[in-house]
């Protein structure tokens, strides 16, 4: 392919080639925007290499188009500015040099070809002339555009130094595996593999970009089995690896737990690309290897997996940085993942169902989502009945939230409440009294109504206080 075809960028690449007329540099766009129209698609993030001052020119092109604020980094020489519905990132054509101890380059001005020669990999080493009379013609000094047919990830020079000088790369090149469906070509791939310990100087925020980002994937699995097999979820996610072995009774799922949790990262990546939930399908079994026990007559058993996971899950979440909101959400989850299964039964109360809707909350859909990427037997049979399980459950919640409208659903009688009126301080002794009110609501054996919750308070009071170890 000697040029190639532009639809939706082609007026803001006109105007960008424009200002650089103007201004006196030349500006080529690069990298993944090129790589992803070889693949057939146009993105709204347009990186360009500018042969001379990028922050300088990220300036002149705001004035002369009247585009965002220029967020600049003049070290690096790189500026980015939206305009319209774009993010256009301006880099100096640079050479970088790397100090044995760090990530972060020493650069300098160059050319063209040395700024192509320090990127990640060859299919991010592609250059697309904008200018009127060569728009779209193709610098490609690395074979880029050949490994992009063959789908290889391969890095433009030596792998060992590429991923010694920079080894958020390394993670990098899983992420774009993941992403296009890739294969990572057997010299990047060993390199990888004797460079992996280098991750130590990556900050763990940078680590958790890039696993974010090959969670969202069509497929996942494929990223997170690279993981597993060049060794680095060894050092950034070693529960991830201690879930390969553990068997599990083979009428149920996969006797090996890593290969039924990627089936359920799989399953779910099917029909959501909510981060949080993907997340929460890797997680839902991370606790089997520490549970597992063997029963006879039964099999291997994990009881209180979804439990110890829920603990595991806020403490991985811290580990990797992720926000408060994202972990609690992941351990709620995680925690309720084996309850509706266990109201199949249509001898279940509707009680039962109130309990788990209020303690779901508004995640009781996500939480069905799950349950239903959990379903990996090979058996058509058992998938079928699951799936008929799952059915008559959801059924059912939609009956009772129609009847008590449990998504709305607040105790009118709250722990305020009580720590006035027995005039006690914070503490688990009133979330326990609080529980015990709640539950007296969803059995029905009170009405939601402060004067009743206050009656079954001073009916209740005096054996919680006594079984309090602090109030003896």
């Amino acid at each position: 392919m000697d040029k190639l075809k532009i639809k939706t960028g082609k007026d803001v690449l006109k105007q960008v080639y424009t200002a650089a007329t103007e201004y006196g540099v030349q500006v080529y766009a690069v990298g993944g925007f090129v790589r992803d129209l070889y693949l057939g698609k146009e993105v709204n993030d347009i990186d360009f290499v500018v042969v001379g001052d990028a922050v300088a020119f990220a300036k002149f092109l705001r004035r002369k188009y009247r585009s965002g604020k220029v967020v600049s980094y003049p070290r690096f020489g790189t500026a980015m500015i939206h305009y319209r519905e774009y993010k256009l990132e301006f880099v100096t054509a640079r050479s970088e040099h790397y100090k044995p101890d760090s990530r972060k380059p020493v650069v300098q001005k160059a050319d063209l070809r040395s700024d192509l020669s320090r990127r990640d990999f060859t299919i991010n080493c592609l250059a697309m002339d904008i200018s009127p009379e060569q728009f779209g013609k193709i610098t490609d000094v690395f074979s880029g555009a050949q490994d992009i047919e063959k789908k290889i990830i391969r890095t433009p020079l030596d792998p060992q130094l590429t991923f010694s000088d920079d080894p958020q790369r390394i993670m990098r090149a899983v992420r774009f595996a993941a992403q296009l469906g890739f294969t990572i070509e057997e010299e990047t791939y060993q390199a990888i593999t004797q460079t992996k310990e280098r991750l130590s100087i990556i900050s763990q925020e940078r680590i958790t970009e890039e696993f974010r980002k090959l969670l969202l994937a069509d497929k996942p699995s494929m990223g997170l089995q690279l993981l597993k097999d060049t060794g680095i979820s060894a050092i950034i996610f070693p529960e991830l690896d201690e879930l390969a072995g553990v068997d599990q009774r083979q009428d149920y799922h996969h006797k090996d737990v890593f290969n039924h949790t990627l089936q359920v990262v799989d399953n779910i990546a099917a029909v959501t690309d909510r981060f949080e939930l993907r997340l929460t399908a890797l997680f839902h079994d991370i606790a089997k290897p520490q549970t597992k026990r063997f029963v006879e007559g039964i099999g291997w058993t994990f009881h209180g997996h979804e439990e110890l996971g829920a603990k595991m899950a806020e403490r991985i979440g811290r580990r990797m940085k992720l926000p408060l909101t994202t972990i609690k959400y992941v351990q709620q989850l995680v925690r309720l993942h084996l309850r509706p299964m266990q109201l199949v039964d249509s001898s279940v109360t509707d009680s039962a169902y109130r309990r788990l809707m209020v303690e779901a909350g508004e995640s009781i859909d996500d939480l069905m989502i799950l349950c239903r990427a959990d379903i990996t037997s090979q058996n058509p049979n058992k998938v079928r009945e699951y799936v008929k399980n799952f059915d008559k459950v959801e059924k059912r919640i939609r009956e009772v939230e129609e009847k008590d409208k449990l998504r709305e659903f607040k105790p009118a009688f709250t722990g305020n409440d009580i720590m006035t009126l027995l005039d006690l301080p914070p503490g688990p002794l009133i979330g326990k009294i609080k529980n015990a009110i709640v539950d007296a609501i969803l059995d029905g054996e009170i009405p939601n109504e402060y004067d009743a919750g206050k009656q079954y308070l001073m009916k209740i009071k005096d054996r919680y206080m006594e079984e309090d170890p602090v109030k003896k």
